[in-house]
């Protein structure tokens, strides 16, 4: 895709690539064996990490690692003209595109808790991304099957704008999920003295930054109508944020459970936060070197027994 040309999102909406540059599907086919390579990965460890096979984070983050395989073989076959069924790719991709991109806004919204009590923010980003589905999610499908279906013009052009509209919308909704992550865990870090979790902050710090900055390349890339380069890497890109995913988690549990949960007793005079169980704590909350050390914290008397988590920290 060295020409303006052969890099307008018109040109693959429709049919396969057509081009004569090796580089470009070998391209196609480096981004898309690297997502099957990290879901299989992901799939795996999603299986070994959790201890209990239940819950909105354990499903959101297996139907959006699923996603991923859907969505890159969809693209596969239609680039490569693997089939002459247009409906069979389309479909595929479609499917995927749903599960994957929403079912990681979904991921995050999962755990968004573990750092940030406000239930009405939550029920707003809840809001957010149930509205996003049909402001974004609903009318680029109607035109991805126009667009392949009719062949025309229109629908191709405007498939060409929803897919830049929609795609910096979910980056806005990621970047303001991510966010909020970043908001409490710099909290979290200033009100720390413990080396060990100032280290643990700043891991996740650079996490969430590390996710945002993939967002952002995506839309660069896409407003830069590289549309093959764009839709194939994606399916990498979230295969790697859902990695990340998994070694987050137990850095933010092992955090909100030292510092969240902790504080908020304190300000709230007892009121203990939703993710605790008051019937399971185990000793004086008040007094945390009373409780049994946790076995996840290696050392640390944390507290862990008090907490129901579908998370088994390794």
């Amino acid at each position: 895709m060295s020409s303006s040309s052969e890099a307008s999102p018109g040109n693959w909406i429709v049919g396969s690539y057509t081009g004569s540059s090796d580089g470009v599907r070998i391209t196609i086919a480096t981004f898309v064996g690297v997502a099957w390579y990290n879901v299989i990965e992901l799939i795996v460890l999603i299986f070994l990490t959790f201890k209990r096979y239940q819950g909105p984070y354990f499903w959101s983050l297996l139907i959006s690692s699923i996603g991923i395989l859907p969505y890159s073989i969809g693209y596969l076959m239609k680039f490569f003209a693997l089939t002459s069924a247009t409906w069979v790719p389309v479909t595929l991709l479609t499917v995927g595109w749903w599960t994957m991109v929403t079912g990681q806004s979904f991921v995050l919204y999962s755990r968004l808790h573990l750092v940030h009590e406000n239930q009405r923010v939550l029920r707003m980003v809840k809001g957010m991304i149930i509205m996003n589905i049909f402001l974004l999610h609903v009318p680029t499908t109607v035109l991805t099957y126009a667009a392949n279906f009719s062949g025309s013009r229109a629908a191709i052009a405007g498939y060409d704008i929803m897919e830049k509209i929609q795609l910096t919308g979910f980056c806005v909704q990621e970047v303001i999920i991510s966010s909020l992550y970043m908001w409490e865990t710099n909290r979290m870090l200033q009100l720390s003295s413990d080396l060990r979790s100032r280290k643990t902050v700043m891991q996740l710090l650079a996490v969430n930054v590390s996710c945002i900055l993939m967002d952002l390349a995506l839309m660069v890339i896409e407003f830069m109508n590289f549309y093959i380069y764009q839709t194939t890497l994606k399916a990498t890109l979230y295969s790697i944020k859902l990695k990340l995913e998994i070694a987050v988690l137990g850095k933010l549990v092992y955090i909100a459970h030292r510092h969240v949960w902790r504080s908020s007793f304190t300000e709230a005079h007892g009121q203990y936060p939703s993710f605790v169980d008051p019937t399971r704590l185990v000793g004086d909350y008040r007094h945390p070197e009373s409780t049994g050390t946790s076995q996840g914290s290696k050392g640390y008397a944390t507290g862990l027994e008090g907490i129901d988590c579908d998370y088994e920290i390794h």
